[in-house]
């Protein structure tokens, strides 16, 4: 079932260079009759007529740039939505309420979470949104009351209504980080083919825009892209952390030195043997061996023995 309530402005839109034409023609006959009633005071009322519709008409007038739309409601109705830019003038009764339709930047600061497995973690996010259905973000979520300001305050207005967006998307997007840290490990996972916050950034990135999309689509709002920019331990636990993928990457290291020093040792030992350098039994194999191997996994240079006698 289709859902957008949101449909272009049908009504009636007038030129707003036309329409000042006419308005000053209408201020023109204003003071033409306040002039005429010094001789007859009858003059005075087409005057006054005048002036109220001069008064009435300058609140029709409406100036738009591009990606930027006015919502109108005629006392309580809504009436559409109006998109075209440049500078028209509509009926005055009606309210128009500014949004703008441009994209923008959220880059809230770091908030702690657990991740999967119960480990504190400081984690970060940007993000790129844009309203795209104008009903839904006036209309669905309590945004005007928090963008109410003393009328005849438009810009005013209009700003308050851009904030209140923003606190909303900010609100949304805390929850859906939680949400997605709470579903992943940092690193080291359970299961070889898991997806970590760390080794799988651009899968939790996918999932994160799916989730804010979800979160934010009751209020018109779509994120073209969110990123995980902040991504640490917490302070409590850091130092323990580091320690731990310090331990990691020692033990990675050491394993590496380790495969190589086994296959040079078989390597010397197949070409002394085949090319019949020496011929070595068990023993002295086992002795060659456990001192090459000394030498190539040693941290500190080996200081080699000469031995001027008898190999046997």
């Amino acid at each position: 079932m289709d859902t957008n309530k949101e449909f272009a402005y049908k009504g009636f839109v007038l030129n707003g260079f036309l329409a000042l034409l006419f308005i000053l023609a209408l201020f023109a006959g204003m003071v033409y009759c306040f002039v005429l009633s010094d001789q007859n005071a009858y003059y005075a009322i087409p005057g006054v007529i005048l002036l109220a519709l001069f008064g009435l008409s300058m609140n029709g007038f409406v100036k738009q740039e591009p990606n930027e739309a006015k919502v109108l409601v005629f006392f309580g109705k809504y009436c559409g939505t109006f998109c075209d830019t440049g500078f028209y003038w509509l009926n005055p009764l009606m309210s128009k309420k500014a949004v703008s339709l441009r994209a923008r930047n959220l880059n809230p600061d770091p908030i702690k979470v657990n991740d999967k497995a119960g480990n504190p973690v400081m984690i970060g996010m940007v993000l790129v949104w844009k309203l795209e259905d104008t009903y839904k973000a006036l209309f669905e979520i309590d945004s005007q009351s928090l963008a109410s300001v003393s009328p005849g305050s438009r810009s005013g207005s209009a700003r308050l209504l851009s904030l209140a967006f923003e606190n909303f998307v900010r609100v949304q997007s805390d929850a859906a980080l939680r949400q997605i840290a709470g579903c992943y490990a940092y690193d080291n996972p359970d299961t070889p083919d898991a997806l970590t916050l760390r080794s799988n950034a651009e899968q939790i990135n996918e999932e994160l825009v799916r989730t804010l999309n979800d979160r934010l689509s009751m209020a018109g709002m779509h994120v073209t892209e969110a990123r995980i920019n902040y991504l640490a331990y917490a302070p409590e636990i850091a130092a323990v952390m580091l320690r731990r993928q310090q331990a990691d990457a020692i033990i990675a290291a050491r394993e590496k030195i380790v495969d190589g020093a086994v296959s040079m040792v078989k390597m010397a030992l197949d070409k002394l043997r085949d090319e019949g350098v020496v011929d070595l039994n068990e023993e002295r194999k086992a002795a060659m061996v456990s001192n090459l191997l000394v030498v190539l996994c040693g941290d500190e240079p080996a200081q080699p023995v000469v031995n001027s006698g008898s190999l046997y």
